[in-house]
């Protein structure tokens, strides 16, 4: 029996240790191979097509130096050195996409060591640390002698980019030379300089950085600016950007279409409501948003019309923002769109999940002939064309009235094919004042047979490409950018929506380099609740019908009243009541009691409804995982012991 014991206890210490020895070679072998399984639903740790394409195309070597300090143990480094532990990671994951194309390098910055002025020779600066030490966390991408391209430092906070800075920064080094974009706004996207004045009268000085938008753009781009009065496009411009073009003239649009005549690419972000326009001021209604923009020229030429009175109101989309004394009020003219309302077949949207468009205009018509046109961004047939002014002053009043058009407006279009000018006669004549009109008219008789020729082009020679987005403040940073405190005081932006990175998304195609809009487009993943969102659309329309059904029966009670009491005997009875009188009144005032009584009810069920669902899909993702495992652990245990009990 001893000797039976003896042997099973050596059998057992014999099974452990062959068992550690089986698990120790295995994490030995398996930790040479970098493979990861990405349950995520958007891939979002895991290297996308456009990476993967950019660095099978690599003719040269790239190598990504990295910097990361390792001797200080603060808090603050440890936190920094696990986040670093997921870049290396990363670029691991590039290391074997490029098939040895990508070469990596690891460097620990110590105070005055060569691996220090390695760092700065390459750009990367370190980020000084709470206990007063320099802390390194960045990288420098180089390709061959002359390029080089650097990540001063790898802020947490812009994790979700990683990929996309990365891809970037080799697509940079790779290919230097870069496309030539043109900006035109009568908005401050270029930023505001500081105002002197105001700095010597002990006030804020009042300047502004530029758009996030623009700083993003210049990373990738020569951004050049172009003001608004403007005769000709540069030649040198590839593709220009109008933002809100309020107030343009005749003669900048004539430039503008000479310049698609010639080949040049446009995105025109049009608005007929901006909201972050220098506001002018009424007495009565206070600060009220500027007058629309359009290129009501160009727009007609090609067969479609934009209406800057009237904005979309759509339930499926409607958001909530704040409302009088800051508090929260639902707004359908202010759109979150939703993959339902993105086109997930283009490449500029089909990645982007998420946008937040105010206030937004439509484009209708029917593109003239010889253009194509792709809508990029719809509204849902639960949508309606409502008055811009109202849809500002109040969204209650827009939702009280709103009726379903079962129309899908067009948010965004891109019209592709042979452009006709919207100048047939050529260049527009320069409006002159009166007093000048009347000293050359003698000039202007004797010189009424020599006029120039046109020589204005009236047709592209090839097929041309142009973007109509309906709304500006989807580009501000306040919609588009969630501002975040760093560690080091100082402030970082994160994407609240796919906003600019489907401007962005614009840019890239329309200058002919792809693969970087794959990758961009995924940094921003953003879940709305739509079941939720139709619920309370559906919801919404039964209360809001059953709300104005209440409201015309007391309105209309109201106009009895008023009519009774125009029906006067004399004057001496003209502030008295007749008994007719006071009986409609009573029942008018019972009636508004019972419809006060019965909407509460109708609001209460309605929000209950909502909650509810809310409830059950909170429970559902908190409890799901641990009844799976028990329900696992339980069939498990089921099985082992219907096997024990058949032996």
């Amino acid at each position: 029996m001893k000797k039976k014991t003896l042997e099973t206890i050596l059998y057992s210490m014999g099974g452990v240790a062959a068992m550690a020895v089986i698990l120790i070679a295995f994490n030995v072998i398996t930790g040479t191979v970098k493979e990861r399984v990405d349950l995520t639903k958007e891939k979002a740790y895991t290297l996308s097509k456009g990476t993967k394409t950019i660095l099978s195309n690599l003719d040269s070597p790239v190598k990504i130096r990295l910097y990361c300090t390792q001797s200080d143990n603060s808090p603050e480094s440890i936190f920094f050195r696990t986040y670093a532990r997921r870049v290396e990671d990363l670029l691991d994951e590039y290391r074997l996409a490029a098939k040895g194309k990508v070469i990596i390098e690891r460097y620990n910055p110590e105070p005055d060591s060569d691996a220090e002025d390695s760092a700065r020779l390459d750009g990367v600066e370190g980020e000084m640390m709470r206990n007063g030490e320099k802390f390194y966390l960045g990288l420098a991408v180089s390709c061959g002698l002359d390029q080089k391209e650097a990540i001063p430092f790898l802020d947490p906070n812009r994790e979700r980019l990683l990929e996309y800075d990365l891809s970037r920064a080799i697509t940079r080094v790779v290919h230097p030379d870069k496309p030539t974009v043109g900006i035109m706004s009568a908005l401050p996207v270029f930023g505001m300089p500081a105002n002197p004045m105001m700095m010597r009268m002990g006030q804020q000085p009042g300047g502004q950085q530029p758009w996030v938008i623009v700083t993003e753009l210049k990373n990738d781009f020569n951004v050049k600016q172009v003001p608004m009065e403007v005769d000709s496009i540069d030649p040198d411009i590839k593709v220009l950007m109008v933002i809100h073009p309020r107030g343009i003239t005749d003669k900048a649009q004539y430039a503008i279409d000479q310049f698609v005549m010639r080949g040049g690419k446009l995105i025109a972000f049009l608005d007929p409501l901006p909201m972050v326009d220098t506001r002018e001021q009424n007495e009565m209604l206070g600060s009220i948003p500027n007058s629309g923009s359009t290129l009501d020229k160009l727009i007609k030429a090609w067969g479609l019309s934009f209406d800057t009175a009237k904005v979309v109101a759509d339930m499926k989309f409607k958001m909530t923002i704040g409302g009088r004394n800051n508090q929260p009020a639902e707004a359908p003219a202010v759109l979150g769109l939703t993959p339902e309302g993105i086109n997930k077949d283009d490449i500029a949207t089909g990645l982007i999940d998420s946008l937040w468009l105010p206030y937004a205009g439509a484009f209708t018509g029917t593109p003239a002939q010889g253009l194509k046109e792709t809508v990029l961004l719809k509204s849902t047939r639960e949508s309606q064309l409502v008055d811009g002014f109202m849809a500002n002053l109040s969204g209650e009043n827009v939702m009280k009235e709103f009726k379903p058009s079962g129309t899908e407006y067009a948010l965004a279009v891109r019209l592709t094919g042979k452009f006709k000018t919207a100048f047939p006669n050529g260049k527009p004549e320069e409006k002159k004042d009166e007093d000048k009109k009347d000293t050359d008219k003698k000039d202007a008789d004797k010189k009424v047979d020599e006029k120039k020729p046109d020589d204005s082009l009236k047709e592209t020679r090839q097929d041309n490409a142009v973007i109509l987005v309906g709304d500006a403040d989807m580009l501000f940073d306040r919609v588009a950018l969630r501002p975040v405190q760093t560690l080091f005081g100082g402030q970082a932006y994160v994407p609240m929506n796919g906003n600019l990175s489907f401007a962005q998304n614009a840019v890239e195609q329309l200058t002919g380099d792809n693969n970087l809009i794959a990758v961009r487009s995924r940094a921003t993943v953003n879940r709305p609740f739509t079941r939720i969102k139709d619920m309370e659309a559906a919801a919404n329309e039964k209360f809001q019908s059953e709300i104005k059904g209440l409201e015309d029966k007391a309105g209309e009670a109201q106009r009895k009243i008023n009519d009774l009491q125009q029906q006067k005997k004399d004057k001496d009875q003209r502030f008295i009541l007749s008994k007719e009188q006071s009986d409609e009144l009573a029942n008018l005032r019972k009636e508004e009691v019972e419809t006060r009584k019965h909407l509460k009810q109708v609001q209460k069920d309605f929000r209950k409804e909502v909650v509810s669902l809310q409830n059950r899909v909170k429970w559902l993702n908190i409890l799901a995982v641990p009844i799976a495992v028990t329900a696992s652990g339980i069939a498990l245990a089921f099985v082992k012991r219907k096997k024990t009990s058949a032996k």
